[in-house]
């Protein structure tokens, strides 16, 4: 399976992907409400990262397998309904790039695919300038961000709807 930049015609597919991956993954770390919360509130398509071209898809046999990216604006996580309109660029030589929405359907889950769209942004990232990478972390991503090398820098509570709050962790490591 090959890596490739995603285009704003991948957003139907992503938005697809993204669903699957948070309801298919995320049991055992998340409630069904935080779950259904998080996926209106937070989760969704950051189409600044497609404009941006540091957005990649991995496609699979029915549509893409998984998605992830890295990104040279402030924005930690989010799709664009968790976004403020301002999302400014980072100085390389001073700021951490992200690394973004990284999100695998379960079908395809621990094989590999979050590992290599982990290196193909990071090598991006490094080619930029930047020397730190920083992500805010999913529960069931820790394992992945840990094993790639991150550390944990600030457990985060976001507020959700309904009083539901979704646990997060912020993580960052060296490029």
């Amino acid at each position: 399976m090959c890596i490739r930049l995603a285009t704003l015609d991948d957003i139907p597919a992503l938005t697809a992907l993204i669903a699957d991956s948070v309801r298919g993954l995320s049991p055992g770390f998340y409630s069904a409400a935080q779950v259904e919360a998080a996926l209106i509130a937070v989760f969704g398509v950051d189409t600044q990262l497609i404009d941006d071209g540091t957005y990649y898809v991995v496609d699979g046999a029915d549509g893409p397998a998984a998605a992830g990216g890295w990104s040279r604006r402030r924005t930690l996580y989010g799709g664009d309904q968790a976004k403020d309109a301002d999302d400014p660029l980072l100085d390389p030589h001073t700021e951490a790039a992200r690394i973004r929405a990284f999100f695998v359907h379960p079908s395809y889950a621990r094989q590999g695919l979050g590992r290599r769209l982990y290196n193909e942004c990071a090598h991006a990232a490094r080619d930029a300038g930047f020397n730190r990478l920083e992500l805010m972390a999913t529960l069931p991503g820790v394992p992945l961000y840990e094993a790639l090398g991150f550390v944990a820098a600030e457990h985060v509570v976001v507020p959700l709807n309904h009083g539901v709050d979704l646990p997060l962790i912020r993580m960052t490591r060296d490029c």
